[in-house]
């Protein structure tokens, strides 16, 4: 049988990162058999549906590279894949389950079952909700009235629930200690724990690869399963992501937790795939770098760790460094054009001086450039006229005796080395601090702020290159300027 796998996210807001990561386990998992992977919309929680959450699944999915065989947008034999239009599914499996005795009309009211609940806890035992009969008067009485009611599934008693989990091995629980539950609304919305099954049945799922906060929801479902005679699917349960360096779930308030966020800092989905892949499992324990391929070929459930992996920027923004580094030129310079573009630094079509300029720029970041929003961090000084001195690096750099001196003689050498290049430029600054006795440090990092108004940066000589002679004797003037109006 094909390994048939799935995520059914809610589209209640962003995607976050592990949910994607659960999505990607689905995904290899498939990939690595030559099976198919599905995707599925559970939106029947019409009152948390977000309509432009669904376009931001669609959108991620596409974006990491995990294209899926059927579901939205794409089809298959087994739609609709939208929980919202398959209430006819849910209806005809209801009505099986009330007609074989699986299931029965509860009406019982909010108020009953308070009272009864109250019951429990005065008597010091855990509440269990429990059919309760009903006469034939009484259910006329309640016909007769329209009496709202749910379906609630009638759980057997005396059974001890297995489930083998791929993850998490075996976890059992005695159905004694689970109450009959909600399977229906009385609105005839279906619950969670009842559509999920009937889903995942007709959509031949064979792996349920899910978070481990739905272990206990499957005891319910195998319920539903067997109840149906459906083929039980093989059940696997991810531990959650924990925040950075805790043990408690990842959560908005650790920062950047949702997929669009690393799309927008310009993140690749090769790296984001080769991290995500990595948190939680592990082939050797020493492998860290992974091809989509080499996920494809190597990933298994085996693997994957039964405790909660936490979620580690820093290691997150080495991969994206790491696979930056093997990016060609002309990615990395479409890349960023886009954020050049957002800050009003550069405009499309890119014209061929502009495009010279940000490759030269690229080039001289080299390694420093580890996401495409880096650009603006690290070189937005390349693109704009104005200057803008970091107070830190004035202090340190610009603040001293002599310096004002320096910069006004190494002025005149930038007017008059010729050509103006890398190669002249570094040989006659480095003649300056030579014929001048300075320690070429003491040299350097002034005129880098004083032309970039940054302390750190590329190569100072490539930075003289790149901005240009009149710009470079522009800047120093400016740096003049500043520093004796603020002397």
């Amino acid at each position: 049988m094909s390994v048939r796998t799935r995520f059914a996210p809610s589209p209640t807001g962003f995607l976050h990162i592990g949910g994607v990561r659960t999505a990607l386990f689905n995904w290899l998992l498939a990939r690595h058999s030559g099976g198919q992977f599905i995707l599925r919309i559970d939106d029947t929680d019409q009152e948390r549906h977000v309509e432009a959450a669904v376009a931001l699944i669609l959108e991620g999915f596409r974006w990491m590279g995990m294209e899926w065989d059927e579901g939205p947008e794409v089809g298959g034999p087994h739609g609709p894949y939208f929980q919202s239009q398959r209430s006819d599914h849910y209806t005809r499996a209801a009505e099986a389950l009330v007609a074989s005795g699986h299931a029965y009309r509860d009406y019982s009211t909010d108020s009953e079952r308070k009272a009864d609940k109250e019951a429990a806890e005065k008597a010091k035992r855990a509440y269990r909700f429990r059919r309760k009969p009903v006469t034939d008067e009484e259910l006329k009485q309640y016909e007769a009235e329209g009496r709202p009611y749910a379906l609630r599934f009638q759980v057997p008693s005396g059974r001890r629930l297995v489930i083998p989990d791929m993850i998490k091995g075996n976890v059992e629980q005695k159905s004694d200690e689970m109450g009959d539950f909600v399977i229906v609304r009385p609105d005839g919305t279906p619950l969670y724990n009842f559509a999920t099954v009937i889903d995942d049945a007709e959509m031949k799922i064979t792996h349920v690869v899910r978070a481990e906060e739905h272990l206990t929801n499957t005891f319910s479902q195998i319920l539903v399963f067997e109840a149906l005679g459906y083929p039980m699917p093989a059940f696997a349960h991810v531990p959650f992501v924990a925040a950075p360096n805790s043990k408690r779930k990842l959560s908005k308030r650790d920062g950047a937790v949702g997929l669009d966020e690393y799309i927008k800092k310009g993140y690749l989905p090769e790296a984001m795939m080769n991290y995500l892949a990595r948190v939680g499992w592990s082939l050797d324990g020493t492998q860290e770098i992974f091809t989509r391929a080499e996920l494809i070929e190597k990933f298994t459930l085996d693997r994957v760790n039964s405790a909660p992996a936490s979620h580690d920027p820093d290691k997150l923004f080495w991969i994206q460094g790491e696979w930056m580094k093997q990016l060609p030129l002309e990615e990395k310079v479409k890349g960023v054009i886009p954020y050049l573009v957002d800050q009003g630094l550069a405009s499309e079509p890119v014209s061929p001086d502009l495009q010279a300029r940000i490759e030269a720029v690229v080039v001289a970041l080299g390694d420093r450039l580890k996401t495409f929003s880096d650009i603006l961090t690290l070189g937005r000084y390349f693109f704009t006229e104005t200057l803008t001195h970091d107070p830190d690096a004035v202090k340190k750099r610009l603040r001293k005796d002599g310096v004002t001196t320096m910069l006004a003689e190494l002025d005149q050498v930038l007017a008059t080395v010729e050509p103006y290049n890398l190669a002249t430029l570094e040989a006659a600054v480095h003649a300056y601090a030579e014929s001048h006795g300075h320690p070429m440090g003491q040299v350097v990092n002034p005129l880098r702020v004083a032309t970039t108004g940054q302390g750190v940066g590329p190569g100072l000589y490539d930075c003289l290159a790149i901005l240009g002679r009149d710009a470079c004797r522009a800047r120093i003037a400016e740096t003049l300027a500043m520093l004796a109006s603020t002397t």
